[in-house]
């Protein structure tokens, strides 16, 4: 039997369609954001509408801790230190000219716009044609990449508000107990080294909600009984917790040989813009493609901000299309502007796990 019409790219990707519906798929997919690590924030989606590479975040620091003064019934009767002809004016004996009031401070954060492309060619895409719904197929592929490039961002944006911690900041994020070699109960996880790492919040420590984990770490939470489940809404699903926090559990965290990170967040750490390129979709037709025998190329764009609260993103020579994740790992693009160590819901601990522990990933 002879094989039907070919179904091209060009046939079922309508790009007011297609744009949306991938984002749509990409946040579902993404097991940050589901996990609330990185919020969608309407107010840098309008950020992203808009122009411009890096973007003002401007906030009220809380009043500052003075020591509050007495008050008493002494008046003093003028308004300042000097009188109508500007000539001063001697307080009268045991008076003292009211200090001036207090300012509420002010921070700035600075949030850059990350703009990425990538293209496929119909070739790439021949297996995806083959489900019932072919713009389903080519959709979940497409949006699966960019969820695993939007984890990409995030975990280099992280990286390198560490790094700029650990040069700037005395590094009071971090909680480093891996050492020169593996002893056990000593480098690896254990609940006093999360504990630990928990305080460098302080008081505010309940705050960090979630933590993730590389797969080899959970393993060593299992085996020392570490974790219970709950319950999702529907009770359909079970989710790790440990010490009430949740666990994600995702093998991109950062490693170095036997060396892991873990990382505990609290809610709204990371903000997450979602803008939209001028044109998000196209398709190209080449004719000489294939050796003359025609090629589809897919174009898809996207425009994002991962911004980690209380920082500015103060990198110079910034590419027009936003930096590349090698430069959001870099400590010299970040810097701190949230005065109190407390107002970062972040904490990073750092073990070495058994050599026998170790998989190759």
């Amino acid at each position: 039997m002879a094989a039907g019409p070919t179904t091209r790219v060009a046939d079922v990707v309508v790009p007011e369609i297609f744009t949306p519906y991938t984002q749509q798929l990409t946040e579902e997919k993404s097991r940050i954001i589901q996990s609330g690590l990185a919020v969608r924030d309407p107010a840098i989606d309008n950020l992203l509408a808009g122009g411009g590479l890096t973007f003002n975040v401007p906030s009220f620091r809380d009043l500052d801790n003075d020591a509050e003064r007495v008050s008493t019934d002494t008046s003093v009767p003028f308004a300042g230190p000097y009188d109508s002809s500007g000539s001063t004016v001697a307080l009268p004996s045991g008076q003292a000219f009211p200090p001036d009031p207090k300012k509420i401070q002010t921070s700035t954060e600075i949030a850059v716009r990350l703009s990425r492309n990538n293209s496929w060619s119909s070739a790439d895409l021949t297996a995806a044609l083959a489900g019932a719904d072919p713009m389903e197929a080519i959709a979940d592929r497409v949006a699966y990449y960019w969820t695993r490039r939007l984890q990409a961002a995030f975990i280099a944006t992280w990286n390198g508000v560490i790094a700029d911690n650990v040069a700037n900041d005395s590094g009071d994020y971090v909680n480093d107990i891996s050492g020169m070699s593996f002893v056990d109960g000593v480098t690896n996880f254990s609940a006093e080294a999360f504990l630990d790492t928990a305080l460098t919040m302080g008081d505010s420590m309940e705050d960090l909600t979630a933590v993730v984990v590389h797969s080899v770490v959970y393993n060593r939470m299992q085996k020392n009984n570490l974790i219970d489940f709950i319950p999702d809404s529907t009770g359909r699903v079970n989710i790790p917790t440990f010490l009430g926090r949740e666990v994600i559990v995702d093998d991109g965290m950062p490693r170095n040989g036997s060396v892991y990170d873990t990382w505990l967040f609290g809610g709204g750490a990371t903000r997450l813009g979602v803008g939209q390129a001028k044109v998000p979709t196209e398709v190209e037709r080449k004719a000489g493609g294939g050796n003359g025998g025609g090629q589809e190329v897919l174009y898809n764009r996207v425009e994002w901000t991962l911004h980690p609260v209380g920082h500015a993103f103060v990198m110079t020579g910034t590419p027009n299309g936003g930096p590349a994740n090698t430069d959001l790992d870099d400590a010299t693009s970040w810097n701190r502007v949230y005065p109190e160590r407390k107002q970062i819901k972040f904490a990073r601990l750092v073990t070495r796990e058994a050599p026998a522990d170790q998989v190759q990933l």
